[in-house]
């Protein structure tokens, strides 16, 4: 089948008529009767039967849609890949990273760029690793900054830092004035979790599990400024990676390091088969210095 004889079959089939078809294409329906009879011909078999005015898919067009299907969405992606070099070759930086930098590291990353490069132009998305990796692989974006990602296939990763977890409580607390909490003394405090989905969430839960600590939960987010903030409200005491922890974002709380202590990587991330632009490429220095200044400052 040609290509376009795909994209016909994909919409007949999906939207179960010829008339929506061609109004889903944008083209004429004698168009499309055309090619999807030419491509019936090119088979050997019949795609649709026609019944009381209506298209009745075969079984071989059953069939034959599941793996259409597939072509037609990687099509798909070509496009919004080919859209995407264009914004690329605009001279915009594009960058994306998980909820935690968005409030305090990358502004502060940008804006102090900006001083030295002010015709630079930013696009800056805030996503789930996983959402990170789609953007990268799909040209959507051209940095991306995370905790501890996995590897990923066709994603380069370079470790920018190494950072810790901290427990965060309100600051009139029963903790004192102590520095470190061992993670037993969380046992019996009320406790704000955050999903397991990323890869921090899952470092911590199967931490707590191996010290067989099991806090009594009191709310789940997704993301630690979330649980920041509910400490200061007084809701409970959570457990929040350093640049969280660090953040001057949140009123009333006070941070303990955690025993047994827990570290894990910053790390940037781009496609491993595109190299980035000039403009992409200092702003990636200028991203780690940062990263790395705002941990040694607050230490």
């Amino acid at each position: 089948m040609r290509l376009r004889q795909i994209e016909v079959f994909h919409a007949v089939y999906s939207h179960g008529s010829i008339t929506n078809a061609a109004t889903a294409l944008n083209v004429s329906q004698p168009s499309v009767s055309k090619v999807l009879a030419h491509a019936e011909q090119q088979l050997g078999y019949r795609l649709f039967d026609r019944v009381k005015g209506k298209l009745i898919p075969t079984p071989e067009a059953h069939q034959l849609f599941k793996h259409v299907r597939d072509v037609y969405e990687d099509v798909d992606r070509l496009r919004h890949v080919a859209a995407n070099l264009k914004a690329a070759s605009a001279g915009r930086i594009r960058v994306a990273s998980t909820p935690a930098f968005g409030l305090e590291i990358l502004p502060r990353a940008v804006a102090t760029f900006r001083e030295e490069t002010r015709d630079a132009v930013f696009e800056i998305e805030t996503l789930h690793v996983d959402e990170i990796y789609d953007a990268l692989l799909e040209s959507r974006t051209d940095i991306g900054l995370a905790f501890d990602p996995p590897q990923h296939p066709g994603i380069r990763r370079r470790k920018l830092a190494t950072a810790r977890f901290f427990v965060l409580a309100h600051d009139r607390s029963g903790f004192g004035r102590k520095k470190k909490l061992p993670v037993e003394e969380l046992a019996d405090q009320p406790f704000i979790a955050l999903n397991s989905r990323g890869p921090l969430g899952r470092a911590l839960e199967n931490s707590l599990e191996a010290a067989d600590v099991h806090p009594d939960i009191v709310a789940w987010t997704e993301t630690y400024h979330v649980a920041k903030a509910l400490v200061g409200a007084g809701v409970g005491v959570t457990i929040a990676d350093e640049i969280t922890a660090r953040s001057a974002v949140g009123a009333n709380v006070a941070m303990y390091s955690l025993e047994p202590g827990i570290t894990f990587d910053i790390a940037l991330l781009q496609r491993g088969d595109a190299a980035l632009s000039l403009a992409a490429r200092r702003f990636a220095k200028h991203l780690g210095k940062a990263v790395r200044e705002v941990l040694r400052d607050r230490a």
